[in-house]
């Protein structure tokens, strides 16, 4: 594929994965919302940098925020191969129930630990058949092609 100048646009892309594309960004948003959670949660609670202990509600702040970025990998890689290999609108509606269960673990896990777990499993199931599915729809298409 040739370089695209400024201005240009690859069509195909712009039309197979703009959905993807903004549903990968309104998921980092979600992500750097969690982050300056956890900045807000430093002050708040005077737990000074680089410490990732003190306060239990930092710590609960702290966790939703790294639990996010260990979930990151797999949920982005998954969205972006079932958008390819599945369905583009699919895969972004997925997306937008990983996001819907992120916020509200992050929202729940801050108030109480013990509260976080509908929006673990909401994401997880999003993760789950976003994975699986791109994993279904690869071995299809290489089936397909071999």
């Amino acid at each position: 594929m040739a370089a695209l100048t400024a201005g240009e646009t690859n069509g195909a892309i712009m039309e197979t994965h703009a959905l993807t594309a903004a549903v990968t960004l309104v998921s980092l948003l979600a992500y750097f919302w969690l982050g300056l959670r956890v900045g807000r949660g430093r002050s708040k609670f005077g737990v000074s940098a680089p410490a990732t202990t003190g306060h239990p509600d930092f710590e609960r702040l702290f966790r939703a925020h790294q639990n996010t970025l260990e979930w990151l990998p797999l949920y982005i890689t998954s969205l972006w191969l079932f958008a390819f290999f599945v369905s583009e609108l699919w895969a972004a509606a997925l997306g937008l129930v990983w996001i819907v269960g992120r916020v509200l673990y992050g929202v729940s896990y801050a108030k109480a630990a013990e509260s976080r777990s509908a929006g673990f499993g909401i994401q997880a199931l999003a993760t789950a058949v976003l994975l699986f599915g791109a994993l279904i729809g690869v071995v299809r298409v290489w089936i397909a092609t071999h």
